[in-house]
This record gives structure tokens, sequence and C-alpha cells, in this order.
């Protein structure tokens, strides 16, 4: 069973930082390719950052490209987001995906990031 927890949210505020983690289980972590996407109320839910190639490579939206980084551990079946310079955006949900390869892609439950002053 797959299983995609994130953790790291919580209020910052406007040029703040935060360090997000998504803990994987249930599947070869090394073979998937790791993402993070947003989504604020009303919104669509929008790509962020991905890391592929077992961390090899990474590839950013142009909106956070320079402010996030997205790293990923092997060994811990772990991907971060860490979140830089973050604008007074109100409340917005980052969530985790895991692209398996050969298989589906899976969506953790969400981690709520707010900046506010």
């Amino acid at each position: 069973q797959v299983q995609l927890v994130e953790s790291g949210g919580g209020l910052v505020q406007p040029g703040g930082s935060l360090n997000l983690s998504c803990v994987a289980s249930g599947f070869d972590f090394t073979k998937a390719a790791m993402s993070w996407y947003r989504q604020a109320p009303g919104e669509e839910r929008d790509f962020v950052a991905s890391s592929f190639h077992a961390g090899a490579s990474t590839n950013y939206a142009r909106s956070v490209k320079g402010r996030f980084t997205i790293s990923r551990d092997n060994a811990k079946n772990t991907v971060y987001l860490q979140v830089s310079s973050l604008s007074p955006d109100g409340t917005t949900v980052y969530y985790c995906n895991a692209q398996v390869y050969g298989d589906r892609d899976y969506w953790g439950q969400g981690t709520q990031v707010t900046v506010s002053s």
C-alpha cells in the first residue's frame, strides 16, 4: 500500500522559510519521480518542483526557481521542499506526488502553509 505523508507546514511571515517533508512507503522510492504541487483555495493544483532519476535531476516551476529547493534522501524514502522568500498569499496546501515508474501516480494528504504577518 502506497503512502505519502507530508509534514512541515505552518504559519510563516512574508519573506520567511519553511522545510516541508514527505515520507513515502509501499514502493521502491528510487524508481519514482517525486514532486511537489500546491493549491490555493479555489485554484487549480499547480506543479512546483520534481526530483527524478533517483535525485540526479530536478525541475522547477518558473515561479519558484531560485527560491525553492527540492531534495531527497533515498535511504529515508523522503523528499523535501525548502521554501523561502514566501509571498503573503494566504493559505496554500502543498502536496507530495509520487509517479512510480510503470505504475500510476499517488498523492499525499497535503500540508498547509499560511503566509501572513
